[in-house]
Order: structure tokens, then sequence, then C-alpha cells
């Protein structure tokens, strides 16, 4: 019964989260033979105030996209 949970920074369409999940869920299907009622995918968005690499913020690197930060913030 595999529970897969799954965390991203917000800002995806509600389009774009229904595909992650129907993709994860066949993964899931496919890999480890789980019977598609028995897999729950949990996905939790996560604020760009919350979310941190290399000591700096989503929000922080896009609030100084000006300067060194560069693309790649998610």
């Amino acid at each position: 019964m595999p529970l897969i949970d799954i965390s991203i920074a917000e800002g995806r369409s509600p389009e774009q989260l229904r595909a992650l999940i129907d993709g994860v869920h066949r993964v899931a299907e496919s890999t480890v033979g789980a019977a598609p009622e028995n897999i729950t995918v949990i996905v939790r968005e996560v604020p760009h105030a919350h979310w941190s690499r290399t000591n700096q913020t989503i929000a922080e690197r896009a609030a100084g996209a000006g300067d060194a930060a560069g693309p790649g913030t998610h």
C-alpha cells in the first residue's frame, strides 16, 4: 500500500498538479505492482518563503532576480 508524499514549491496550475498525481500513481502501479485502490498520493505545496536552498529561500532569490541568484529557483 504505497503512500507517496510529495513536497513541491507552490505555483503550479491545478492541471500540472493533476498530471503529477496521475504520473506518480501510474509509476507506482507499474513499478511495484500496487493496486490502484491502494495507492495514496499527497502533494504538499510549500510557500516560496518556506523553501530554502543554499540558505536562501525561493522568495529571496526571486526578489533578487537581477543579481547573481539567476534562474533555477525551484
